[in-house]
C-alpha cells in the first residue's frame, strides 16, 4: 500500500509593476517635461532589465538536508534506487545540503558526512555572474549523491532505528544556514519505523487521543526538532509492512500530526 499525504502551503507571488505603469499611462507631460519624464522612465526600465539580467541564474535556492536510513531500510534494492534516482533532482534545488544517518544512535553517531554548499559563494563568484554561479553549481551537485550512498553503509551503533536522532541533527545542522529568503527542504529515506528511546512505533497506541498526546511528550522534551517552514518528504514509507494492516494508516496520521506539529510546512509521505 502506498501511504501519501501532502499538507500545502500558500505561497505569495511577487507583484509586478503593470499596476503603477497603467496608473501613469494615462496622464501627459506637463509642459516642457515630457522628454525629461521619458528619458528617466526609459533609465528606469533599463535599469530594472538590467539587474533582471543580473540575477538570472543567481537567485536563491533552498537550505536543504538529506536523511537515510542505514538500518533495515538499507537492505532492499528498491531503498538504495530511491536515492540514487530521485536525490539528484531534489539536490537541483538547494544551495546547501546536510547530511544525517539513521541508526541506532543518530544524533551522537560517528558515520557522519560533511554539507556541501552547492552554491557558489562570494569569494568564488564575487559579481553574481550567473555562468560562475552555473559551473559552480554543476561541479557541487556531483559530490552529494556519493556522500548519500555512504550512509547507507553506516555502522548499527545498537539495535533498532533512531529517526528523530536524524531528523534533529540534520535540522541542527540547517539550522545553523537558516535565511528568512529562502526555502527549507528535507528528504527522507527511512520507512520511519522509529523504535529506539522514547519512540517505538510498533508498541505506540494509536487512537488519536494517544497520538495528540505522545507527540506532545516529544515535542516537551524536545526530541521533535523545530521543523518550522519545512517541505518534508519521505520515500520508503513503511516499505516492510510486518505490523497489522489497521495501523497504517494510524501511523501515516501520526507521522504527519508530529511532523506538522514541529512546524513542517508540508509532508509527504510515501
Amino acid at each position: 500500500m502506498k501511504a501519501a499525504r501532502k499538507v500545502a502551503m500558500g505561497t505569495s507571488e511577487g507583484r509586478g509593476m503593470g499596476g503603477e505603469a497603467g496608473r501613469g499611462a494615462g496622464r501627459g507631460p506637463g509642459p516642457g517635461r515630457g522628454g525629461v519624464r521619458g528619458g528617466m522612465a526609459t533609465a528606469a526600465v533599463l535599469a530594472l532589465v538590467a539587474a533582471g539580467t543580473a540575477g538570472c541564474g543567481t537567485q536563491a535556492r533552498a537550505v536543504c538536508g538529506v536523511v537515510v536510513d542505514s538500518t533495515t531500510y538499507a537492505d532492499p534494492a528498491t531503498s538504495r534506487n530511491d536515492v540514487t534516482s530521485k536525490l539528484p533532482p531534489f539536490a537541483e534545488g538547494c544551495d546547501w545540503i546536510a547530511f544525517a544517518a539513521v541508526t541506532g544512535s543518530s544524533e551522537s553517531s560517528s558515520c557522519r558526512q560533511d554539507p556541501v554548499a552547492v552554491a557558489a559563494t562570494t569569494a568564488e563568484n564575487p559579481n553574481a555572474n550567473p555562468v560562475v554561479e552555473e559551473r559552480v553549481r554543476k561541479h557541487r551537485v556531483t559530490e552529494v549523491l556519493p556522500r548519500a550512498v555512504k550512509l547507507f553503509d553506516c555502522p548499527a551503533e545498537g539495535e533498532g532505528s533512531d529517526v528523530l536522532g536524524a531528523l534533529r541533527y540534520a535540522v541542527k545542522q540547517a539550522g545553523a544556514q537558516r535565511q528568512p529568503d529562502k526555502a527549507h527542504q528535507l528528504i527522507v529515506f527511512s520507512d520511519l519505523i522509529n523504535n529506539r528511546g522514547e519512540l517505538d512505533v510498533g508498541k505506540l497506541d494509536l487512537s488519536e487521543a494517544a497520538r495528540q498526546a505522545k507527540i506532545k511528550e516529544l515535542r516537551d522534551a524536545r526530541l521533535l526538532p523545530d521543523m518550522t517552514g519545512y517541505a518534508v518528504t519521505v520515500h520508503g514509507f513503511l516499505r516492510e509492512k510486518t505490523s497489522s494492516p489497521d495501523r497504517f494508516p494510524l501511523l501515516e496520521a501520526f507521522w504527519t500530526e508530529a511532523l506538522e506539529g514541529a512546524g513542517a510546512a508540508s509532508v509527504d509521505l510515501l
